[in-house]
């Protein structure tokens, strides 16, 4: 059921999205924080992985990507994606719910050099604690991890829905577990903050710094706003780039990236390390 509605969206979420202008925008604003946390023969995790957009482009970079998703739909594209491009070797495209503990193969403790999460994939989680205990256990200490999550405050969504008399849905990420539509399902939706993130992923990481990434650029539902007026919101970006590492930006966004690095705290035994296995 977790799988569904990103099942339903899977064939058409690069025509939406990954290839629209608002997206390549934001994909690209997140690329710079990615491009800094690996290097060419790092060994990272895709938790969440969509399309295959990121996985690939790490591949690309020589990194060996572990491309993961609940959504066997978007597997699929991201397997023809990485086929296309020529990375297939360097990418492995696994099948995993975060949730669920599925059973197959296993990841040694500190096998990995890192870990991306990106747009949103851990607002889909009301407990975040497993997720925590499995990097900490794979993640090698060092390690980076770069997270890219909705926050709970975001200017353009709260102004532009006030304005056409939409109060419930201005306020709607000040309200956990909300309901948002996915495609023609919903799916409950969380929207830490840049503290709550922080204070979760302690004392296994520690936070290396955080950015806002569409400070000054709408959600992408509104992404037609940004077709119709190009040349303003390009002007933007390069204003949103700048701002996005000071505060408020670092709060006021429609999604941040959180930055931490594995720390030498002793991971083991039920407190930290869970037995996580994949299949392909």
């Amino acid at each position: 059921m977790a799988a569904a509605p990103f099942d339903a969206i899977a064939p058409h979420y690069d025509h939406v999205f990954t290839s629209t202008r608002l997206g390549r925008w934001l994909r690209e604003a997140v690329w710079t924080h990615v491009a800094t946390a690996f290097r060419p023969g790092d060994y990272v995790l895709d938790l969440g992985c969509g399309t295959g957009e990121d996985a690939v482009w790490l591949a690309k970079r020589g990194v060996r990507v572990i491309a993961t998703d609940v959504s066997p739909a978007m597997l699929q594209v991201a397997r023809a994606k990485a086929e296309a491009e020529g990375v297939r070797e360097l990418v492995d495209v696994i099948l995993f719910d975060v949730e669920q503990h599925p059973p197959s193969l296993f990841l040694p403790p500190s096998s990995l050099d890192g870990a991306l999460s990106n747009f949103g994939v851990l607002n889909c989680l009301a407990d975040r604690r497993p997720v925590v205990n499995f990097l900490a256990n794979v993640v090698q200490p060092g390690g980076r991890i770069v997270l890219v999550v909705m926050g709970p405050f975001c200017p353009w969504e709260l102004l532009w829905h006030l304005a056409h008399g939409q109060v419930r849905t201005a306020f709607r990420r000040w309200r956990p577990g909300r309901l948002a539509r996915i495609g023609p399902a919903q799916v409950r939706v969380w929207y830490p903050s840049p503290r709550r993130l922080r204070q979760e992923f302690t004392p296994y990481f520690r936070p290396l710094y955080s950015a806002g990434i569409g400070v000054l650029l709408p959600p992408s539902y509104l992404g037609h706003l940004v077709d119709r007026h190009p040349r303003l919101f390009r002007a933007l970006t390069r204003i949103d780039r700048r701002l996005s590492r000071y505060f408020p930006w670092t709060w006021l966004n429609d999604h941040y990236v959180i930055v931490f690095e594995r720390t030498d705290v002793h991971c083991a035994g039920a407190a930290c390390y869970v037995d996580f296995t994949f299949s392909s």
